[in-house]
């Protein structure tokens, strides 16, 4: 069932949650389709379409996270492998991971379609996978699961490719974590800075 908040009531409780179990508040039938419907109806610069998502539950989840530390343990000095190593027992913790991509060749594509905003699309393209990264966290967190957004690559990208047969021609951008949460978000009560500084009306009656 889809949730009963009101996409403002959604977006005002989007937070950081990082304490998560390796449950879920929903089928996975319903993640599915919320990426689906992120994948279908986010917008894109001249309608290109370039984000991809690979979605991993359960135990790929965590064999995705057993990869990462695998990857980064051979990179990294001991002792700086051992507190990265906490964060990643965290995130392994958790139920799923959604991989987002975005697909160079069909930048590229629309680079050679349109030469006047050639040096435009790779930007187009980032803004493109933040939305369709908003829209999904959202989503999500609306249905009671909660999310932290992670950034391993690029180290991780080859291994992740083999394992998942992704496309070369996939850039990865983001590692979405998602899980029941146990406890509050990392920032219970968010800062801001006065709107005003941020934001300008002309006209308005």
């Amino acid at each position: 069932m889809a949730s009963t908040k009101s996409f403002a009531e959604a977006v005002k409780a989007r937070r950081t949650f990082y304490a998560l179990t390796n449950e879920s508040t929903i089928p996975d039938s319903r993640i599915q389709e919320i990426v689906k419907d992120a994948i279908l109806h986010t917008p894109s610069a001249f309608n290109s379409q370039t984000s991809r998502a690979v979605v991993l539950l359960r135990e790929e989840h965590v064999k995705t996270w057993d990869i990462i530390a695998e990857v980064y343990k051979q990179q990294l000095p001991e002792e700086k492998f051992n507190r990265a190593n906490e964060r990643f027992k965290g995130f392994r913790a958790a139920y799923g991971t959604i991989l987002f991509y975005e697909d160079t060749d069909n930048v590229r594509e629309f680079q050679d379609k349109f030469k006047t905003y050639e040096d435009k699309f790779p930007g187009w393209s980032e803004q493109t996978n933040g939305m369709h990264q908003y829209h999904i966290w959202t989503a999500l967190e609306a249905e009671g699961l909660g999310v932290n957004l992670q950034h391993y690559n690029p180290l991780i990208d080859v291994r992740l490719e083999t394992e998942y047969n992704v496309p070369s021609t996939w850039n990865l951008k983001a590692q979405m974590v998602l899980g029941k949460p146990t406890s509050g978000p990392a920032v219970e009560n968010k800062e801001f800075k006065p709107v005003e500084e941020r934001m300008k009306v002309y006209g308005a009656k």
